[in-house]
């Protein structure tokens, strides 16, 4: 049970760290201002309400007393009560008190106003709705009523509103600095984490600035520093690999000029056919290298693209699903060579291939089916890993060094995609790629 309410409350809570900083300092904030809010309503406002009815409920009641009495003046009880008092007081003679309810259940100056009347046993009725500042007070006497008109000043208190605006504004000022606060405390972390994600893709990225608190720096400084470290090991590894393919085409030329000589033609022959695959080798070797050097970002039309592949193999076996136009941001050379890898090797192993074109919300789907052997499921992970060959299935191609659907791999991954295998519905090999857009 405390498991599944503490997964509840942490699906209510929002993703971002700034919301979640933004509530916990805004939290104790709003708190605090309604904690203050309530006691000074329930302690300062409505007392002080409850006082000032008392009060003036006891001024009409001296009043009604005084009215009583024989010794005074009526007319002049009258004006003495509405210049030292500031009730309005007439005497309506011969009519009978409104029978229509006007109180408002809701209200606390009708519900102190009702129980102060009642506590001195007065037959009344009030109306504190239909003059804005003034409340219509009746009180029976004799053979008709007094009518009181009372400034709602009265009975209540007129600093609520300036000090609810006192206290929301402070509230609200408070959280609008803290809101700048946290937008640069949270900028150098998301930055980081941009860096991060375009570094994962392969992108190039300019020197890495690391800024706001010491630990975000220093997390910052740490990225830099891994940054370098994986660049130059990727640097190191492709050159070196290009190097020792370009220093092999030196004595592959001298073997083939050599052979140019020889003129027994069976021995030539054999000879220069083990020449051209250590020549297609060599080429494999220099596209993978070629792979993981650099590429700016460009936006493209990958339908456009995947067409323009399919046609150039000339084809009829080789068809195409797609008709939307979908722009990708990516490094177009590559994807490039990544579907025609993928097609390549379809064409040796297959005779029909589908190639097809979807989108879904969030990413861009690319599947390429074919009617070949297909490809073991406990084999699936393996053939992605460089210089790896499935030997059972596969021995038509002496010549590959299984670097293809390596580098493929690389590719895709380098954009954030991802690349699947699984079986096909001709019962070959289906390569699903998902590209992010």
């Amino acid at each position: 049970m405390y498991y599944g309410l503490n997964k509840f409350f942490k699906n209510l809570l929002p993703k971002k760290l700034f919301y979640r900083s933004l509530i916990i300092v805004a939290a104790p904030i709003i708190i605090l201002q309604l904690t203050i809010s309530l006691v000074f309503f329930d302690s300062l406002w409505i007392k002080t309400n409850k006082g000032m009815t008392r009060a003036m409920v006891s001024e009409i009641k001296t009043f009604i007393s005084a009215y009583e009495n024989e010794k005074y003046d009526k007319l002049e009880l009258i004006n003495l009560f509405k210049e030292n008092l500031d009730l309005n007081v007439s005497y309506v003679k011969t009519k009978l008190l409104p029978t229509k309810d006007m109180e408002r259940w809701f209200s606390p100056m009708d519900r102190n106003l009702r129980r102060e009347l009642k506590s001195k046993s007065l037959v009344y009725w009030f109306d504190a709705t239909s003059y804005k500042d003034l409340i219509d007070l009746k009180i029976n006497f004799e053979n008709g009523y007094f009518q009181f008109y009372i400034p709602k000043k009265r009975v209540a208190n007129s600093s609520a509103r300036m000090f609810a605006l006192w206290i929301t504004f402070p509230a609200f000022l408070l959280i609008a600095i803290a809101i700048i606060f946290l937008k640069n405390q949270t900028r150098p972390i998301i930055n980081l984490a941009k860096a991060s994600e375009k570094f994962g893709r392969g992108e190039d990225i300019d020197e890495f600035r690391p800024s706001g608190a010491l630990e975000i720096r220093q997390a910052g400084y740490e990225f830099e520093k891994m940054r370098k470290r994986i660049t130059r090991h990727l640097n190191q590894r492709s050159e070196m690999l290009s190097g020792i393919s370009h220093d092999l085409r030196t004595p592959l030329t001298r073997i083939k000029l050599q052979l140019a000589l020889i003129k027994d033609e069976k021995i030539s022959k054999k000879m220069s056919e083990d020449v051209q695959e250590m020549e297609k080798m060599l080429n494999e070797y220099l596209q993978f290298a070629r792979s993981q050097s650099g590429e700016s970002n460009e936006t493209f039309d990958l339908s456009k693209l995947l067409q323009n592949i399919v046609s150039k193999y000339e084809n009829k076996n080789i068809s195409i699903e797609t008709n939307e136009k979908m722009l990708l941001d990516g490094r177009k050379n590559l994807i490039q060579r990544c579907f025609n890898n993928l097609i390549d090797n379809a064409c040796k192993y297959s005779k029909k291939i589908n190639v097809k074109l979807k989108k879904s919300s969030n990413s861009i789907l690319v599947i390429i089916d074919d009617d070949g052997p297909g490809i073991p499921k406990d084999e699936i992970e393996n053939v992605f890993k460089p210089f790896y060959k499935i030997d059972k299935s596969r021995n038509v191609s002496k010549s590959s060094v299984g670097l293809g659907l390596s580098i493929a791999s690389d590719i895709i991954q380098s954009h954030g995609g991802n690349i699947k295998l699984d079986k096909s519905p001709y019962n070959g090999l289906r390569v699903r790629i998902f590209l992010p857009y």
